[in-house]
């Protein structure tokens, strides 16, 4: 047979053990163009300037005809 364990585990123990397991929210920067949000040193995503300039040209999205 295989050991077991002496006694359950409590939560707390548990979680002391996990506890740098927690997640971080992104850090995000205002695009100084357009102002949106974006990660930095990345191209923004809504009007496509890095660091003054046009990185990547941003396509419009199509317009839906009826």
């Amino acid at each position: 047979m295989t050991p077991l364990p002496k006694r359950k585990t409590a939560k707390a123990r548990q979680g002391e053990r996990r506890s740098h397991l927690a997640l971080t929210p992104k850090a995000l920067m205002n695009c100084p163009q357009c102002g949106s949000a974006q990660l930095p040193h990345h191209a923004c995503a809504t009007c496509g300037n890095y660091d003054g300039r046009e990185a990547v040209e941003v396509k419009s999205p199509k317009k839906k005809s009826k």
